[in-house]
């Protein structure tokens, strides 16, 4: 049984077309020229936030997960469109900066220009800061952003900036050890032909999981990490 749920103030964090317990989702992969446009123009936001702190720091950016592996899902049945993800790499060698002031610099940037392409204001959530196009006529969301703070250590591990809400505080914390592990079972996968459509490898499982999931809180970085993980221990010899 699914049930319509329906906000008149348009909470798109908890609002949702139908209750994840009782729908089946249809996640298919977004072609590489779909969504060619859409990070165009995050890069000409990205350009102009670069400029806007450049009084504070610089910075550089990564287009991570599912974009680098063109692996961009949405769900057709859904009222929640695609996403990226970006990392921010800030130079500040002479730590200038708190953690706190970094995020709320980027964010200040991000919030005075990410409305001329038609984006809300940040959202600052633990890990990220979220930049969302609503069509609120539709109650959907038509795509989205995720900007990490990180840094590479000397040592070869990450941090990155998380926001602890229940203490609102920001720091500086080190990325889990599963991070590490993920770009080298990839490479396994890759190298066994257990990759690509059709092979019952991570990309066809990926999509399956993501039809199959009931958690509305469960991040698509956490369903890829899984599949990977699964596809190397089931295959591993």
């Amino acid at each position: 049984m699914f049930r319509l749920v329906y906000n008149d103030l348009l909470d798109f964090d908890k609002w949702s077309d139908w209750d994840y317990g009782g729908f089946m989702k249809d996640f298919v992969y977004v072609t590489k020229k779909e969504k060619q446009k859409v990070k165009k123009e995050l890069i000409d936001l990205i350009n102009l936030v670069q400029d806007e702190v450049r009084k504070y720091f610089t910075f550089s950016y990564e287009f991570i997960g599912s974009d680098s592996r063109n692996m961009i899902t949405y769900d057709r049945k859904s009222n929640i469109g695609y996403d990226f993800d970006v990392n921010i790499r800030v130079n500040d060698d002479d730590d200038e900066y708190e953690a706190k002031d970094i995020r709320k610099i980027l964010k200040n940037g991000f919030d005075k220009y990410s409305h001329l392409f038609q984006y809300d204001y940040c959202e600052d959530s633990t890990r990220v800061l979220t930049i969302k196009v609503k069509d609120r006529k539709n109650s959907r969301i038509l795509h989205s952003c995720d900007f990490a703070v990180v840094y590479d250590c000397d040592d070869g591990r990450q941090q990155y900036i998380r926001f602890n809400k229940n203490q609102n505080s920001y720091y500086w914390e080190y990325q889990p050890k599963g991070y590490y592990q993920l770009p080298e079972r990839i490479e396994w996968c890759k190298q066994n032909n257990l990759w690509g459509d059709g092979t019952g490898g991570v990309r066809d499982r990926y999509i399956e999981k993501k039809n199959n999931n009931t958690d509305p809180n469960k991040k698509s970085r956490s369903i890829f990490a899984e599949t990977v993980n699964e596809i190397y221990n089931q295959y591993l010899i």
